[in-house]
Parts: structure tokens; C-alpha cells; sequence
């Protein structure tokens, strides 16, 4: 049987050797193919290595040295020529590129090694990151304290509350060890600690304002880093430690003063506190830029908040000042009002208590006139009751010179005649200039109207008082009168604003001169005669009140009033000029006015008339009583308002009531005198008996309805032309 040999001989051991390089060269040229794509990777992903283009030489070499590897594959076996020329021009570029890379190498990685390239490059970086973030935080922190600065402001706007909130704030945000603010004293010489961050209540330290320190700080708005040393930052206790960084900044100081419309004032007008900033003393921080620029901005803010609450404590002080002053103005108007109702009531008074008296008089004087007398008594009697006329005018006087002073007197318009005004005050002058031997005459412009509207009574006070002047100045010569229509001329000459010179159909102005031969006027004193008591004359006569409330008259009618005179014994001039309506072209007042009876007429009969007469003033009452007895009337009368209400019947047809008594309402007694009649036809006519001049009394009696208004004194001719009115209109009187 034979042997079969199934086993093959193994590989001889050269061979194996031949197919393991084989097989590490294919791995040797992929490891150096996959070397170059990772390279090409680490380029395309670095931001931070400098020297990208020699990876890329170096990936060249390595793919050369690979592709070597792998052309070695075919050098196992018998090769041609052009596998040998292939591998000689692979080794020789893999050479060339090798010793390329290593001359480039000797000189790259030194520089790459560099502890110095690697730091500068590190701390570039680190700085532009600082400064990013020291910005981003400068802004976060900046934000913050303008927000709270802003809110102390709107909270509170107290100076002492927004500076140490501010301390507060900006220890806990910068880690200081200390903070402290100086504030100028009162001199401005010296500049003294007041807030701390660390005492509650600091010591009163004061360093001068002049220190070198102070000035550079001050010179600049910026954050100034100062000695630890320096007399602003001795704050804390000496210690083992080096102190920290200090830092001081100005803090403008603005007043409400400071303030100009467009413009900021200068540096000199300024004041400044001084904020120091101490970092800790056990550590080695410095101040940051951006912590430096949160200090500006923050002494800046300061600024503003110390400014709004200065404008606010001034404005504070001004009002209280104001309602200083508004307390002393409304105090000081409650005492004028005070005087001027004392005045008023006062005057109220003594108008009642001398218009008594005076009524007596004069009207028992005019009684006696109606009587039979021997010449004597009738010249003492005459004598009698012309002084007790210009004494009640005197009164009168006093009393409008009383309502002119506080504007309660108005004019009274209505028609009048003109030419019978002249005239009256001519019979009036007339018999005194005889007394005197003086020639009197009057003289009236043809062209001056018969009727005129304006207030007659005032008009006519001014001309008697004018003209009266003239009298009582004149010891012999003449005296003239004379009125005419104002000419333009005339008007401009006077250079008077409250002229008006216009022509106009409504109005004219009337210009009476006045002309005397008597002891004249010094010039310097022509100024002074519409003064109150001024003595104008050389024999001392008082002027008195009369000119001036003249002059007060005559404003009223839009009107101008002086007096000229070339010297001592020239005589004088005096000039009136008064605006009057003219009847029919103009809205005339419905005010009505009753013209005075001239005593020529025929006397009224009264016979029979039944009166009723209310008066609780016995003397009044018995002389009021005389008046009307002797006019014909039945007279009762009564001593109080309710009696005077229950005695009262249709028989009677006037009623007297004294609305002067100081215990009884009149008013209110006519109200019910109406109430007591219901038929309108049955009433009596009320008229009221007065002693006060003021328009409430004249707008009290037209209230309650009453017929007339007599004012007291009353003399029979005043009574006797108040009665005929009455019972002939039966409309509101008013009778001076």
C-alpha cells in the first residue's frame, strides 16, 4: 500500500518575511494618506495657530513619503524600467520636500516654543476681553445708579438722603474699604468732611481749600488717582497693610442762582464737594477704567440730584416766604378793613348826631322866617340859619370827601336846566357880595344849551364853592361869571388825557370862568390849592376841603378844574371845565330829579293832610312835627315802629319814617306798613328821614318800597318841595 504526502511543504521563511513587509508598507502608505486629511481638518478648524501654510507643507511631505511606501509594493518582485523611473522621481521629490521642511522647521519652532510670543498673544487677547466686559459692566452699573439716583430724587429730593444712599451705593458695588464726601464751608475757604461710609456721625475735619490735591481734583472732571497719604484720605486707621488705591473726584455744587436762560455758568462761579474712594488695604486690586468712568458718571448724577434738591429747598423757602408775606398782606387788609369799617361806622356816627342837632336848628330857624319879626330878629335869625347852612355844608363836605377817598360815590345823571343852575347860584352869591360891595355879575354864552344831562346837584356844589372862594378872597373890585361852550382850542391848551377833544352830537363841554379882583395866589403855591387844608392865602385862610372835593367832582365828569394868577394882590382865575350830556341824543338815566321850587312861587296847601311821623329822637320829632304844622298837615306822631304800624289807617297819606334809629328797623317797618295794606291804591307814600349819605341806605329804601328819600337838615322850603313832588308824582324822591 503506498503513502500519499496531502500536506504541501510550508513557505520558506524569506518569502514569509518578503509578504510581511508587503503588508506593513500598505498600512505604512494608508497611516501616511489619513496623516494629511487630519491635518487638512486641524487647519480648516484652528482660529489661533499662526503658521497654517507650513501644516500644509508638511501634509505635502507626508503624502509624498506615503505615496513612496506604496510604490515599494511593486519593488518586491521584478520591476521594469518604468517602475523604476517612477520610484527614483517619488524619492526625489520625497527628498526635496523632506530637507525643505526640515531648514523651515530649525527656524519655526523656536518661535513657536517662545514663552514670550505665547504670553504677548495671550494678553492681547485678555485685554480687548477686559475692556469689553469693563464696558458692558461700566453701562450695567451706570444704569443702576442713574436708576437710583433717579429714584431718590422722585422719593425724597433731600440732599442729605440722596449723598448717603449714593456713599452706600457705591461701597457695596466697588468693594471700597471707605468713602467719604467733603463739602465746602459757609466761607468757601475750607473744605469739611460731612459723610462717611463707615461712621455714622464724622468727626468735623476741615482741610484747606487751597492744598495742591484739592486744585488738581477740581481743575478736571475726571477721576483723579491720588497719594494715600494726602489730608482728604487719612479716613482710616494705620494698619500692617499697605494702604489700598485712592481716588478722588469734584462733585458740582448748583444753586438755583447758577441757572441762566441758554447759558451754563462759568468754571469761577462754581463750588465743588470732593468724593474720595479708598480701595481695601489687605489686597493688591487697582481701579479699572471702567470703574473710574462709573465714578464720573456717578459724581456727575450727584450733581444733578444736589442741584434739583437746592431748586426745590429754595423754591421751598420762597414759598414759605410768600405765605410769610400773604399772611402779613391778608392781616394788614383785615386791619385796613377794620379801619375803614371803624371810619365808616364812625362817620355813620357822628352824620347822624350832627345832622340832629342841625335839623333843629335850621329848621326852627326857617320856622321863625315864616313868622312875624322885627328887623333885628329877623337879621339874627338870617344870620342864624346861613351859619347853620354852611356848617351842615361843611358836614356834607367832610362826609363826600369820605365816600370820594374809597370810590363809593357815583354821579347821579339826569336833565337839568342849565341856565336855571347859573341862575340860582347867582341869587344865592348875590346878597353876600352886597355885604361886601362887591359887583357880581354873570355872563352865558347864547350858544349854551337850556338843558343839559349830568349830575346838577354836584355841578351846582362845585360853582357855589368856586365862586363863594372868590367872595370870601375879595375885599373890593368885582367878581365875574361867566359859561360858555369849551372850544377845542381851549380844550388842548390844558394838555389834559382825560379830555376828549372829538366833536361829538352827544356831548359838549362846559367852561365856566370865574374871575376876581382879590388878593391872588402866590405861583409856587397853585400846585397845592386842591390839597386838603392847605393855607393858600396870605391872611392864613384855610382853602379847606372844598377845592379839593371840587376837583374830585369835576374828575368825575371827565372834566379839568384849576386856578391862575399872575401874583400876590393880581387876583385869580378859576377855570372849570365839566362833559355834559345833551338831552335827546343820548340815553338819559331814568333816575328822576326834583328841581327846587323858587320861592317866588305860589306856596303849596297842605291843609288837612294826614301825616304819620316816626321818629324816636324827641327834639327830631318835635321839629320835624313844627315843619309839617306849619305847612297845614295833621300830624301823628310816634316814638316806635310798632306803634307806628298799629296806629296807621286808610286816612293817612304819607308816612315820615326816621331810618336812622338805632333800635328799630325801618325798613322793615315800611314792609309791614305795605303788609297791613293789600290793595295797592290804600297804601300810604313812605318817605324815608335820613341823616346818612351812603347809596346802601338810598338802596335799602328803594328795596322795601319806599316812595322818597330826605335827607336831613329840612327846612320848610325842603319840606314843602319834597311834599308838592310827592303827592303831585308820587314817584322816588331824593332831596338834599
Amino acid at each position: 500500500m503506498e503513502l500519499c504526502n496531502c500536506i504541501e511543504p510550508p513557505w520558506p521563511a524569506g518569502e514569509l518575511l518578503m509578504k510581511y513587509q508587503y503588508i506593513s508598507d500598505f498600512f505604512i502608505a494608508l497611516a501616511y494618506f489619513s496623516i494629511p486629511l487630519e491635518l487638512i481638518y486641524f487647519v480648516k478648524k484652528s482660529a489661533v495657530f499662526p503658521y497654517r501654510w507650513v501644516l500644509v507643507q508638511f501634509g505635502a511631505f507626508i503624502v509624498l513619503c506615503g505615496a513612496t511606501h506604496l510604490i515599494n509594493l511593486w519593488t518586491f518582485t521584478l520591476h521594469t524600467k518604468t517602475v523604476a523611473v517612477v520610484m527614483t522621481t517619488a524619492k526625489v521629490l520625497t527628498a526635496a520636500v523632506s530637507c525643505a521642511t526640515a531648514l523651515m522647521l530649525v527656524h519655526i519652532i523656536p518661535d513657536l516654543l517662545s514663552v514670550k510670543t505665547r504670553e504677548l498673544f495671550l494678553k492681547n487677547k485678555a485685554a480687548e476681553l477686559d475692556r469689553e466686559m469693563g464696558l458692558i459692566r461700566t453701562q450695567e452699573e451706570t444704569g443702576r445708579h442713574v436708576r437710583m439716583l433717579t429714584h431718590e430724587i422722585r422719593s425724597t429730593l433731600d440732599r442729605h438722603t440722596i449723598l448717603k444712599t449714593t456713599l452706600v451705593e457705591l461701597g457695596r458695588t466697588l468693594g471700597l474699604e471707605e468713602c467719604a464726601l467733603w463739602m465746602p464751608t459757609r466761607t468757601g475757604l475750607e473744605l469739611q468732611l460731612s459723610y462717611t461710609l463707615r461712621h455714622q456721625n464724622p468727626v468735623g475735619f476741615t482741610v484747606p481749600i487751597q492744598l495742591p490735591v484739592i486744585n488738581q481734583v477740581f481743575n478736571t472732571n475726571r477721576a483723579v488717582k491720588i497719594s494715600p497719604n494726602s489730608p482728604v484720605a487719612r479716613l482710616r486707621p494705620a494698619g500692617k497693610y499697605m494702604p489700598g488705591e485712592v481716588v478722588a473726584v469734584r462733585v458740582p455744587l448748583l444753586h438755583l442762582s447758577n441757572f441762566q436762560i441758554h447759558d451754563w455758568p462759568e468754571l469761577s462761579t462754581r463750588r465743588y464737594a470732593l468724593m474720595v474712594l479708598m480701595l481695601p488695604s489687605d489686597s493688591a486690586r487697582q481701579w479699572h477704567v471702567h470703574e473710574l468712568e462709573l465714578v464720573e458718571v456717578v459724581a456727575d448724577q450727584v450733581a444733578v440730584a444736589l442741584s434739583h434738591a437746592a431748586i426745590l429747598e429754595e423754591s421751598m423757602k420762597a414759598r414759605d416766604l410768600l405765605m410769610e408775606q400773604n399772611v402779613a398782606l391778608d392781616h394788614a387788609r383785615r386791619e385796613a378793613e377794620t379801619a375803614v369799617r371803624a371810619r365808616n361806622d364812625f362817620l355813620a356816627v357822628m352824620n347822624h348826631e350832627m345832622r340832629t342837632p342841625m335839623h333843629a336848628i335850621i329848621a326852627l330857624s326857617s320856622l321863625l322866617l315864616e313868622t312875624e319879626l322885627t328887623p333885628e330878629q329877623r337879621l339874627m335869625v338870617e344870620t342864624v340859619l346861613k351859619s347853620s347852612n354852611l356848617l351842615s355844608t361843611l358836614i356834607n363836605d367832610v362826609l363826600d370827601l369820605s365816600r370820594l377817598e374809597d370810590g363809593s360815590l357815583k354821579l347821579e345823571i339826569g336833565t337839568f336846566s342849565l341856565h336855571t343852575l347859573f341862575r340860582e347860584t347867582y341869587n344865592l352869591i348875590k346878597p353876600i357880595a352886597s355885604v361886601k360891595k362887591l359887583n357880581f355879575t354873570l355872563s352865558l354864552s347864547p350858544e349854551l344849551p337850556e338843558f343839559a344831562i349830568g349830575d346838577e346837584k354836584r355841578l351846582m356844589q362845585v360853582l357855589l364853592n368856586v365862586v363863594g372862594n372868590a367872595v370870601k378872597f375879595t375885599k373890593e373890585g368885582s367878581i365875574s361869571v361867566s359859561a360858555f361852550v369849551a372850544k377845542l382850542d381851549s380844550l388842548r391848551e390844558f394838555r389834559a388825557p382825560d379830555l376828549i377833544s372829538i366833536p361829538s352830537d352827544n356831548h359838549f363841554y362846559l367852561r365856566i370862568e370865574v374871575k376876581d379882583t382879590g388878593l391872588g395866589i402866590n405861583p409856587q403855591d397853585l400846585p397845592k390849592l386842591f390839597m386838603k387844608f392847605v393855607q393858600s392865602q396870605p391872611t392864613k385862610n384855610s382853602s379847606g376841603l372844598g377845592l379839593a372835593i371840587c376837583k374830585r367832582f369835576v374828575n368825575l365828569m371827565e372834566g379839568h378844574i384849576c386856578i391862575e394868577s399872575e401874583g400876590l394882590g393880581k387876583g385869580s382865575t378859576a377855570i372849570v371845565i365839566v362833559k355834559l350830556g345833551i338831552p335827546g341824543r343820548s340815553n338819559e338815566s331814568k333816575l328822576s330829579f326834583v328841581h327846587k321850587v323858587p320861592r317866588n312861587q305860589v306856596k303849596p296847601a297842605f291843609s288837612g293832610l294826614k301825616v304819620v311821623l316816626m321818629d324816636d329822637n324827641s327834639v327830631g320829632r318835635m321839629v320835624t312835627k313844627g315843619l309839617l304844622v306849619h305847612l297845614g298837615c295833621d300830624v301823628l306822631a310816634v316814638g316806635s315802629g310798632d306803634e307806628c304800624v298799629r296806629v296807621i289807617n286808610h286816612e293817612h297819606k304819607v308816612v315820615f319814617l326816621d331810618v336812622s334809629m338805632p333800635d328799630v328797623n325801618s325798613f322793615e317797618v315800611a314792609v309791614r306798613i305795605h303788609e297791613k295794606f293789600s290793595k295797592r291804591m290804600d297804601r300810604p307814600l313812605i318817605v324815608a328821614l335820613t341823616g346818612n349819605t351812603d347809596r346802601m341806605t338810598k338802596e335799602n329804601c328803594r328795596r322795601v318800597g319806599m316812595n322818597g328819600v330826605l335827607l336831613k337838615p329840612v327846612s320848610v322850603d325842603k319840606m314843602r318841595s319834597a311834599l308838592s313832588d310827592l303827592l303831585e308824582k308820587g314817584f322816588f324822591v331824593e332831596s338834599k
